[in-house]
């Protein structure tokens, strides 16, 4: 059977940016992460160690969002990648990774990207 398991607006302070200023002070990050696993009858039998645990995606994200980049878009592949070499059950992850109040020189309340592999 086919899962879906959805992580939404994790948030984060990190070091991400194309300026250099960003990658020292940083901004705040919000996260969307949206995994489809093959995982059997996990939920029928109640079995937390065949599921994908949210505690370890979270915690996987969280690990990505500490190693600087300079695009979010490479944050969101690194994110995806990590997250299908951890679970052998996932099939398809989608990642929004959004920088909020970018500095664009006007008010904006964030930029996205969404990557899906």
């Amino acid at each position: 059977m086919e899962y879906r398991i959805v992580l939404q607006r994790m948030e984060f302070h990190a070091l991400h940016g194309c300026y250099e200023l960003e990658r020292k002070v940083g901004n705040r990050f919000t996260v969307d992460v949206e995994i489809t696993a093959e995982l059997g009858d996990v939920a029928a039998e109640d079995s937390v160690e065949k599921a994908v645990n949210y505690l370890t995606v979270y915690e996987v994200v969280r690990e990505q969002m500490v190693l600087t980049q300079r695009t979010i878009e490479r944050v969101a592949m690194n994110i995806i990648d990590a997250i299908k070499e951890r679970f052998d059950a996932v099939r398809h992850v989608k990642c929004t990774v959004s920088k909020l109040a970018p500095p664009l020189g006007g008010k904006i309340d964030r930029v996205s990207v969404v990557l899906e592999k």
